[in-house]
């Protein structure tokens, strides 16, 4: 691919290549809830590849769950579909880098401005598969009014509407249900999004036979991914893309490593042949083992490092991992604080927190702590609440780093007078409602004086609607995260420059 270089250094954007500017002209055999990076550099980069191999056949139709999509959907209309992903690291002990146009995308469609457009597709004979990724905030059940018309707020919500719009079109018929994947990091993520549909269906009171439909004919089925798909490199962008003569907004970057395991052996795979086309695919009867491994530890991991990252001014992942304070932290707290509460052999676990440590240290990769932190409040509860409580079961005592970085996590959600004039962080992306539920609990100092640590953990751990039960109930875990707490307020920044 050439392309000149404009008089004063400046590159033409994608759009203006023939490759930006080839619509996919497939018919739409997927509806995706998602438009960020995770999903366009994962399933769409697979879609691409089996399409290119010839085994597959079908285009996208991408669209928005939450209103903040917008401006991403609005980059994807402007190069008709197509971005850039560029796949680097290391892999079998060599140097990978690939660079791709992926042009999947057959339509874009933004449901809180073109929800007749939105609903449209649900007549199209063509479609078959429905994938998802909005975060472990966004496969729940949220109470809405019926009303067709207008969009509703949840994806889980949309989704509702859009199948009973397919089942009047199609008068129930049977061959004309979907195969739902969502990618979400939750346990029988297939089985969760299944309830939540029929919930909204009981409490929309329709009918018996839409509810028989969606159990019959379609497909739910619980999935588990695994890559580390990173954002826009705002720090080498300006160079890659004097390089490539090019340049492109919406620009990805993922490590070679993928998995997507998918809970489905009775003929799913010919339908989607992403094995065939040498994709790390893999239908099984069991996700458990997958599902420990990656959501406690990998995703685990994740975690802790955003919290405990983020509170003591770190960036990136790779950042985290070189910290002379921090770098080992990581490590101890997967070995000696998660695995003990995987029922899994030992060495199949080691094994894969090395693994693990090693993407992690991937040179090619900048992941970002804020990206990572984004729905922190969820994914703590997912991710690392299940070990604290295995751990604790155990040993009869509270994880230290597991702890720490729940204090942190609570200290990043702090109220907006307590932030330190020079260490403020941005302000958290999370469910606004669990946000000010946690701002909320932090309980004044004597006489008003900044806030007490031990009545802000004890009141914070007890909020059911953010941890889904009781936290206090633990024996030592709120004196544990107050004293992380009291630490934080004695920095007078919130910084513990020492690591752990």
């Amino acid at each position: 691919m050439t392309a000149k270089v404009n008089p004063g250094g400046a590159v033409p954007g994608l759009a203006q290549l023939p490759e930006g500017q080839a619509v996919c002209r497939l018919p739409v055999k997927v509806l995706q809830f998602g438009e960020g990076n995770f999903l366009r550099g994962f399933v769409d980069w697979m879609v691409q590849r089996c399409n290119a191999q010839g085994l597959f056949g079908g285009g996208v139709a991408v669209t928005q769950p939450r209103p903040a999509g917008k401006p991403n959907l609005e980059k994807l209309k402007a190069q008709r579909g197509a971005y850039t992903l560029l796949v680097r690291g290391l892999q079998d002990g060599r140097k990978v880098e690939e660079r791709e146009i992926v042009s999947v995308f057959a339509r874009m469609i933004d449901p809180y401005e073109e929800w007749d457009a939105f609903l449209a597709l649900a007549d199209s004979p063509e479609l078959e598969f429905v994938v998802s990724n909005t975060t472990e905030a966004g496969l729940a059940y949220q109470q809405a009014e019926w009303n067709p018309g207008a969009p509703v707020a949840s994806f889980p919500g949309k989704l509702t509407v859009f199948l009973y719009r397919r089942f009047v079109t199609f008068a129930g018929d049977p061959e004309r249900g979907l195969v739902h994947l969502p990618c979400e990091l939750l346990e029988r993520n297939g089985d969760l999004l299944l309830n939540i549909v029929l919930r909204h269906a009981d409490d929309w009171r329709l009918s018996e036979a839409f509810k028989r439909w969606v159990r019959a004919s379609n497909r739910f089925v619980n999935t588990l991914v695994d890559r580390i798909v990173t954002g826009y490199p705002r720090e080498e962008a300006d160079g890659l893309f004097a390089a490539w003569g090019y340049s492109d907004p919406l620009l990805a970057t993922a490590e070679p490593y993928h998995l997507w395991a998918i809970q489905a052996t009775d003929g799913l795979e010919s339908r989607l042949p992403l094995a065939q086309a040498g994709l790390n695919v893999r239908w099984v009867e069991d996700l458990t083992p997958y599902q420990l491994l990656k959501v406690r530890i990998l995703n685990g991991a994740h975690t802790m490092m955003a919290t405990l990252g983020l509170a003591d001014g770190l960036s990136e992942v790779r950042e985290a991992m070189e910290h002379p304070a921090w770098g080992e932290v990581w490590e101890r707290a997967l070995r000696d604080e998660v695995l003990p509460g995987l029922p899994l052999p030992r060495a199949e676990a080691d094994a894969y927190v090395s693994g693990t440590l090693d993407r992690f240290r991937n040179p090619y990769i900048r992941h970002r702590l804020t990206d990572i932190a984004m729905n922190s409040l969820s994914k703590w509860r997912t991710r690392l609440l299940p070990s604290l409580k295995a751990y604790a079961q155990a040993e009869g005592s509270i994880p230290v780093v597991i702890a720490r970085s729940l204090a942190a996590l609570i200290w990043l959600y702090r109220p907006r007078d307590a932030y330190a004039a020079d260490g403020a962080p941005a302000e958290p992306r999370d469910d606004e409602t669990l946000v000010e539920a946690v701002r909320g609990a932090w309980a004044p100092g004597p006489a008003g004086g900044g806030y007490d640590p031990a009545r802000t953990a004890a009141n914070i751990l007890r909020l059911e609607a953010v941890w889904g039960e009781d936290l206090t109930a633990l024996d030592g875990l709120a004196e544990a995260v107050a004293a992380s707490l009291a630490e934080r307020f004695g920095r007078g920044d919130g910084r513990t420059r020492s690591g752990a």
